[in-house]
């Protein structure tokens, strides 16, 4: 009977567990801290304004950018995106999407669809969904105004080729989902030429819930999607028009970005690699009925994958895994329907798994070991 170390492997819905140093960092800030961002000049405000902006530079060195100020908090990658999509002067034109899409984005771009006359049009995929960078100009018109890419998704783990599509779509600004990817593969916002980044903080930073933001290369390209108070230019009843605080109106989350920064400075060690997850999709991938939702190609292979079974609902796969063994899963369509229809796995959805750089490679080898007893017992058929 397998025996885990850890049995958690929805890390694609939330991180867990959190370095230690997350919930000291939280406990201190509520009982030693006080002060809002910018709005005093006492030592404890001096203390959370100095941790704020700190964070914001380990944020940036995680991104690859140059320019941490350009970093905006939000409450999470979702209000980042809805930033940038209703920030951005989008009126009578065309987005291009990848075809793995998350409802962050697909949702907002519905309502530009319904109040702008914005439309979008899928960028030609392999058939997991990879991104053909060199047939993006043959659908680029002269109404194609951003490019949404999901850098990892969150159904089968693809990770899209972002340096070749920058390569292909010339100028066109270009938005980046790291939702599930920041903290866990990595990126070169500068390199690639990437003029919006939305991140999550609870994920692959394994911070807390509730932060999460955004990066923009150019802020002018942006009008804020919430408006108030900043501290910064406070007699006018306009917005500051310069980053961050163009961006930031009212306080902030400063107890979660301190358990961030606390996150982001305690990473941990992995204790297995790439070599490993490809031991265990190729493991489940000979079980009988099975189909695995993952990159065709290794070196596009994020840290998450899914499966379908012909005769077994995904809901029931992860029931029986918590049943027999505790692990915990997430099924259905993880907020990813465009994913699943492109994927043939719509309406069901799968049963999806991801592991954290918390699990031990002992851990990676048992989740085969419990699938192949699940999936191959007849009494659960």
């Amino acid at each position: 009977m397998p025996q885990f170390t850890n049995t958690y492997f929805d890390n694609a819905s939330t991180g867990w567990p959190k370095p230690p140093e997350v919930a000291g960092a939280l406990s201190d800030f509520i009982r030693n801290t006080a002060g809002t961002y910018g709005r005093a000049a006492y030592p404890r405000v001096y203390k959370t304004s100095s941790m704020i902006e700190e964070c914001r530079d380990e944020l940036a060195k995680v991104m690859g950018v140059g320019e941490a100020g350009n970093i905006a908090f939000t409450q999470n990658a979702t209000h980042g995106i809805n930033t940038v999509l209703f920030g951005l002067d989008l009126h009578d034109c065309e987005v291009l999407i990848s075809p793995l899409e998350h409802n962050a984005v697909m949702r907002p771009l519905e309502r530009l669809k319904e109040t702008r006359n914005v439309h979008w049009k899928v960028i030609p995929a392999e058939e997991d969904g990879t991104i053909i960078p060199e047939q993006i100009p043959g659908i680029i018109s002269d109404r194609t105004r951003l490019v949404i890419v999901n850098h990892e998704s969150n159904v089968n783990g693809v990770i899209q080729p972002i340096e070749k599509i920058r390569e292909y779509i010339g100028n066109i600004p270009l938005l980046v989902d790291t939702t599930q990817s920041l903290g866990s593969v990595s990126f070169e916002g500068d390199r690639w030429d990437v003029d919006f980044i939305a991140f999550t903080g609870h994920k692959g930073l394994l911070g807390p819930t509730g932060t999460g933001g955004f990066y923009v290369r150019n802020p002018e390209l942006l009008s804020p999607l919430i408006l108030g108070g900043t501290g910064s230019r406070s007699e006018s009843i306009e917005m500051p028009l310069f980053a961050p605080d163009k961006f930031e109106a009212g306080t902030h989350n400063a107890v979660g970005i301190a358990g961030l920064l606390a996150a982001l400075k305690n990473r941990p060690k992995p204790e297995w690699d790439s070599y490993d997850i490809n031991a265990l999709v190729q493991g489940v991938q000979q079980i009988s009925g099975v189909r695995v939702l993952t990159a065709e190609h290794p070196v596009n292979r994020g840290n998450v994958f899914s499966l379908v079974h012909e005769n077994l609902a995904p809901s029931t796969i992860a029931n029986r895994l918590y049943e027999q063994f505790d692990v915990e899963i997430r099924s259905g369509l993880h907020c990813a329907p465009m994913a699943h229809r492109f994927l043939d796995t719509f309406p069901k959805g799968s049963a999806r798994f991801a592991p954290s750089f918390y699990h031990t490679k002992g851990d990676l080898q048992n989740l085969g070991e419990a699938l192949k007893i699940i999936l191959n017992d007849r009494n659960y058929v």
